[in-house]
């Protein structure tokens, strides 16, 4: 995985070119060209799980319990 801040810069980038209406971007020595609006929203809905993945607590410890129900 990518590291956080290098996620949300190019986060961020694609939230303004979508605003924009900008199709094509580039990104340190990449460029992608967009077909349509749908396939912007999935890579934004993709940065945006990664994101969450690298912020989100993780469970440290889980502790199951059971009984007979008697």
């Amino acid at each position: 995985m990518a590291e956080l801040a290098q996620l949300t810069a190019r986060l961020e980038a694609l939230r303004a070119a979508r605003a924009s209406g900008v199709r094509k971007l580039k990104h340190a020595d990449r460029e992608i060209e967009y077909r349509s609006d749908s396939e912007i929203a999935s890579a934004i809905a993709d940065l945006e799980r990664q994101v969450a993945a690298l912020t989100a607590p993780r469970i440290k410890t889980v502790v199951f319990t059971a009984n007979r129900g008697i």
